[in-house]
């Protein structure tokens, strides 16, 4: 866990350095915790995409990218400076400090960090919900809530990388059907080729396996009954590892091959889906919808600031995920984990949004209704 130290010096790079206005700052400082980037050089080792799901804006993301690389490279040459003028070695103690410094979060720490909102709300109050989103996080919360039931012993950090593979698979595949991308894909030309497959919601993505990896799951309780959204789920074995999703798209951009032969041989700098994006994209994707033409006649809604926004948007995904919860569970003792996998991308087409035909209609918003998710469940009887 980050010192206070630490925070503040983050807190320091974000608004003076990186010129970060403090408020937005502040707010982004537990998700930047949560990804292992607390220190500028951390944070150079990052990139716009992963800074920009954080921060939101990519204007906000290349500054932090950008002031960190150059305060790194001013910490590095003076290091070198320092290296060749000074004959005094520096100290063991001073060395074990600067390694537990850059000490990653425990597994269990780590997971608890990726906490995704819960709600409290029964089946009445949630049946007339509705939201405004656009169909990637729907698929992606569609996917992290059925591993959940399909691969119970995946701890959250697992889940959420696994969901983002299908996620950027199935919008990969998209882009391409509708004329978007004409190139083909890194999965098409076998990148990654060597690494485990799995399906989840009827698409095969690459894994790796993440040998060695021990958080403790929590004992199941009554709570499992609950509409709580939070890990409940079966421990791992040693014949049963967490997994990460492969992104093969980076690892074509990085222009290296895999090659694996043999269970447990894996590219160490094979780059996956890590789940701190997911998350923070779950996080601020999902709204309430805009009021009525007849509606915004009336009179102009007041402006909501930044932080009820944010709020609301947390809400509204406690409330998804609990009624995805709902449609699983009711259907987890009756069906096989494949033949969920299977019905689960047929649910999903069911409630997405509507959105215009075509590539007019790529990232367009539109209602999800919770009360169709729940008409999903199975009926006792």
């Amino acid at each position: 866990m980050a010192s206070t130290q630490n925070l503040q010096t983050l807190l320091r790079f974000l608004s003076q350095d990186a010129k970060i206005p403090l408020a937005t700052a502040m707010s982004k400082v537990k998700d930047l915790q949560a990804a292992n980037m607390i220190t500028p050089q951390e944070l150079a080792k990052s990139d716009i995409e992963t800074l920009k799901t954080i921060f939101g804006e990519e204007k906000h993301a290349r500054q932090v990218l950008n002031a960190a690389k150059r305060i790194s490279k001013k910490r590095t040459n003076s290091d070198i400076s320092t290296t060749s003028t000074s004959t005094i070695p520096p100290s063991p103690t001073a060395k074990r400090t600067k390694l537990s410094s850059v000490a990653p979060i425990d597994p269990a720490s780590f997971e608890a960090s990726l906490a995704l909102p819960t709600c409290e709300l029964d089946e009445d109050d949630l049946k007339d919900k509705v939201l405004f989103t656009n169909r990637a996080p729907l698929v992606l919360a569609f996917a992290v809530t059925l591993l959940k039931y399909t691969m119970p012993s995946q701890p959250l950090s697992s889940r959420l990388s696994l969901a983002q593979a299908v996620c950027s698979a199935n919008s990969q595949s998209k882009a391409q059907h509708l004329g978007i991308q004409r190139k083909s894909s890194a999965s098409d030309e076998s990148w990654g080729e060597g690494q485990p497959l799995i399906t989840v919601l009827t698409r095969e993505i690459r894994v790796m396996k993440r040998w060695g990896y021990a958080w403790k799951a929590a004992p199941k309780t009554q709570e499992e009954n609950s509409l709580s959204t939070q890990d409940t789920q079966e421990a791992l074995t040693p014949d049963d590892p967490a997994l990460w999703g492969v992104d093969p798209e980076a690892l074509k951009k990085s222009n290296t091959s895999l090659v694996s032969s043999g269970t447990h041989q894996t590219s160490t700098n094979l780059p996956i889906y890590r789940p701190e994006a997911p998350r923070a994209y779950l996080l601020k994707s999902f709204g309430t919808p805009p009021p009525a033409e007849t509606e915004a006649k009336i009179g102009k809604p007041k402006p909501v600031s930044a932080k009820k926004a944010a709020e609301e948007k947390e809400r509204n995904l406690g409330m998804l995920l609990a009624a995805l919860v709902m449609l699983f569970r009711s259907w987890a003792e009756t069906l096989s984990s494949e033949d969920m996998d299977r019905r689960a991308w047929g649910w999903y087409c069911a409630v997405r949004p509507e959105v215009e035909a075509g590539a007019a209609g790529w990232g367009g918003k539109g209602e999800v209704r919770l009360g169709d998710i729940l008409k999903l469940r199975r009926q006792e009887g």
